[in-house]
């Protein structure tokens, strides 16, 4: 007879939705949304909608695999994990002896964000002297800019959106990135907010909103900066709120804004100035607006930079302390759970190098200072995501890089691999969950056996610190006494919170501490002057590519039905089909002689890509768009969109510049 068993949505969404779990004879046969779940109130979105697909997939890895081919063809024989987990020990001390540690680099992401599962390879990595991994592929920049205007300072509450009377999509394409947050922003609209959209295309989040400003790729500073102005000239600001709660704003107004008058702005967004106007007009009139500013800016050089901007606007208006809060970039939960007994950072000899995972193609290459042998790559997949694939997949190909991947699927990086291990899915071990979305904790029991052979990151990483001979108690824990571990002492942010709710794998509501004002930043304040920047005052920077030849400019988007590279081993999910599929709008198209469906190029200095044309009035003149991360075995070539994406950085947090390239494209000849 079915059960129901409560489990998490684990990938990488702010939403970390509560999920049921049907259960039958140890095979989950159905997922449905868990009603009790305060944020995603019993809905999932398509990816997940039957996530019991995924892992009982038939393409699932059941076994660990050794190399029987070349490089990157896939071929592989089974093996025992005895034989691999000897086998990887006995060249990771060949490494060590010659080498050093730092010829080993870990690679990893959020292909899982339960804590235990997401950071299980931290401790052994440190205790082994590896490479560390900067982690900054997503957005860092973001992050950086929201600390310098305004430090500490928790996030409202997502449901504070709700009181809002004016919403402000800003790089956000929601139903593909925050459904349930967009669902706040719906029902705020249907009590009468009107909600705008900043955006460089038409996405679907942007058939559901009121007003759309389409800004070309790379110049949301410079609207920011524009709206500003006019709220100067209007006079639509809170003065007491600047005198009493915001530093610099006489210096920012007096240098800054008198150099983007409209005319200006216009010509260099292509918003017009009528449009420019009235989002001025609205948001400086608004009585409790909220920004909800997405990860879609950050992606630029100018990311850090353009978040400052856009975080000065309710800094104007007063909004930050109306009930909607002012802005939303999501919640900061990391104080909730203390994670030092886990990372361990004290097990290193001393901090070695720090390799960013979007410069790995560089970090790969033979000539590199300070040569990396070995690459273990867990609940990743840098073949397909990570920039500049053709420097990463030359990397892969080389005979003298031992590369192990742990993985539920045979994707691009593990056709890579030397060994590759079977992973388990989420349904298949316990982990401790909390969101970047929403104010919640949620600890999770294993809901079925695992598939196969298959292995959790924390089961393969005590049996490779028990064969590399680590003594540390931490390796002989469970899953389960770690998260006991994690979750005892006393703690503010679980003030309130039933302790058998956690137990039982109920959702509890976390308490951030602090409250505004003041602000958490040195001086109390919003900080649009801070003197700790490199540029005290924001101001709108150039992006990466501005003055790149290359006429379009590549926005590699998000996808309704994938989540970069996941989910690809769903037949019943479009997402293969849109990855390869590349979006013009009709003048590019007819400009080129492309009428849509056939095989086009689309190319820069970096690579060249083959993607099925649709012509869509959908993009603006000047853009080209692909939504999610293409398989190799599923596009019209082995090159992805990666292929055309460069390895440069964020001009604050080191992070990736996807959305930073631009392209020329032509047909393919037949």
């Amino acid at each position: 007879m079915a059960e129901w068993r409560r489990s998490v949505c684990p990938f990488d969404c702010p939403d970390a939705c509560g999920m049921l779990v049907e259960v039958e004879q140890g095979r989950a046969l159905s997922v449905k949304g868990d009603p009790d779940h305060f944020h995603n109130r019993g809905t999932l979105c398509p990816k997940m909608a039957h996530y019991e697909r995924s892992v009982h997939a038939e393409a699932r890895l059941k076994t660990p695999l050794r190399r029987t081919g070349p490089k990157g063809e896939g071929r592989f024989e089974p093996i025992s994990w005895d034989s691999a987990l000897d086998e990887i020990a006995q060249r990771w001390k060949a490494i060590l002896a010659q080498w050093g540690g730092e010829a080993i680099l870990p690679y990893s992401y959020a292909g899982t964000m339960g804590l235990v599962q997401r950071n299980a390879g931290h401790p052994f990595f440190h205790k082994l002297g590896a490479s560390r991994l900067d982690r900054t592929i997503c957005t860092p920049a973001k992050g950086a800019g929201q600390a310098a205007v305004l430090g500490a300072t928790p996030a409202p509450d997502p449901e504070a959106v709700l009181s809002a009377d004016l919403v402000v999509l800003w790089g956000l394409h929601a139903l593909a990135t925050n459904l349930h947050g967009f669902q706040l922003v719906r029902e705020a609209r249907r009590r009468g907010a009107k909600v705008w959209a900043v955006e460089t295309y038409r996405t679907a989040t942007t058939d559901q909103v009121d007003h759309v400003l389409l800004v070309r790729p790379g110049t949301d500073g410079v609207l920011a900066a524009g709206v500003m102005h006019l709220m100067v000239e209007n006079g639509a600001l809170d003065e007491t709120f600047l005198a009493q709660h915001v530093e610099g704003f006489e210096a920012f107004a007096r240098e800054v804004l008198p150099q983007f008058p409209p005319a200006v702005v216009a010509a260099r967004t292509g918003v017009d100035e009528a449009a420019l106007r009235a989002f001025a007009q609205a948001y400086g009139a608004a009585l409790n607006p909220q920004i909800q500013v997405g990860g879609g800016i950050t992606r630029y050089g100018n990311g850090a930079m353009t978040t400052r901007l856009i975080l000065c606007l309710p800094a104007l208006q007063g909004a930050y302390l109306k009930p909607a809060g002012g802005a939303f970039l999501g919640t900061s939960t990391s104080g909730a759970v203390s994670m030092q007994q886990l990372l361990r950072e004290d097990f290193q000899a001393r901090p070695t190098r720090l390799v960013n995972m979007n410069q790995l193609g560089a970090a790969l290459d033979p000539g590199a200072d300070g040569p990396v042998k070995s690459l273990y790559v867990y609940h990743s997949n840098p073949a397909a995501v990570a920039p500049d694939q053709g420097a990463v997949r030359a990397g892969l190909l080389r005979e003298d890089l031992f590369t192990v991947v742990h993985e539920r699927f045979l994707t691009d990086t593990a056709r890579y691999a030397d060994l590759v291990l079977p992973a388990t899915s989420s349904l298949e071990h316990p982990d401790l969950y909390r969101a970047y979305g929403h104010y919640g904790l949620q600890r999770v029991r294993a809901a079925i056996q695992p598939v196969g052979e298959s292995r959790s990151n924390w089961a393969t990483f005590q049996a490779l610190a028990a064969r590399m001979g680590f003594e540390e108690s931490l390796f002989r824990q469970s899953e389960e006494e770690i998260i006991d571990a994690l979750l005892s002492g006393p703690n503010p942010w679980l003030d309130g919170a039933d302790p058998s709710d956690l137990a039982e794998g109920r959702v509890v509501r976390l308490s951030p501490p602090g409250g505004r004002p003041p602000f958490g930043t040195p001086s109390g304040k919003v900080e649009i002057l801070n003197p700790r920047e490199p540029e005290p005052l924001p101001r709108p920077l150039p992006s990466h590519s501005e003055g790149d030849p290359h006429p379009l400019a590549l926005v590699t988007a998000p996808s309704l039905y994938s989540l970069n590279s996941t989910f690809h081993e769903r037949e019943d999910l479009p997402a293969r089909k849109i990855a390869s599929t590349l979006r013009l709008s009709p003048e590019d198209a007819a400009a080129r002689g492309i009428a849509g469906g056939e095989v086009v190029l689309a190319f820069n200095g970096l690579g060249e890509v083959k993607l099925v044309a649709e012509v869509t009035d959908r993009v603006p003149k000047g853009v080209a768009v692909v939504e999610g991360v293409a398989w190799s075995a599923f596009s019209k070539g082995r090159a992805t969109v990666n292929a055309l994406t460069s390895q440069r950085l964020t001009d604050r947090g080191g992070g990736s510049t996807f959305y930073d390239n631009r392209i020329e494209v032509k047909l393919f000849p037949a």
